[in-house]
């Protein structure tokens, strides 16, 4: 069955910080693809089809899971006007988010906040 979504005709840009972009581009072409398909539905302001809050990040944080041969995860940003921020994405290979993970998305977050602040 194919479904067809009524996008709007404007979405917000995403955005890549740090090396989300390049680890999203490494994953597999399926699990690329569904990131992809993803972040497009946030751009159109609807909500990933498989998602979780990350308040461990920061306020507004989400964590885009993907189950493409493999676990993947997407943490964004939707919350601003201007963009939906890509912070990190990943490889999960355990049952619990790595610190070094959140610890990255983290990070990112506290860069955007700063220049937003400018």
């Amino acid at each position: 069955m194919i479904v067809y979504l009524r996008l709007p005709r404007s979405l917000k840009p995403a955005r890549f910080l740090g090396t989300s972009l390049s680890s999203i581009k490494a994953f597999p072409k399926q699990a690329r693809k569904e990131a992809g398909d993803q972040i497009l539905l946030v751009q159109a302001g609807e909500m990933p089809e498989d998602w979780k809050t990350m308040p461990e990040i920061g306020s507004g944080v989400f964590e885009i899971r993907i189950h493409k041969l493999d676990e993947y995860r997407v943490i964004y940003v939707a919350k601003f006007p201007e963009a939906v921020y890509v912070l990190h994405a990943f490889n999960k290979k355990s049952k619990k988010t790595l610190q070094r993970d959140i610890q990255k998305a983290r990070k990112e977050y506290a860069t955007l906040l700063n220049q937003r602040k400018k």
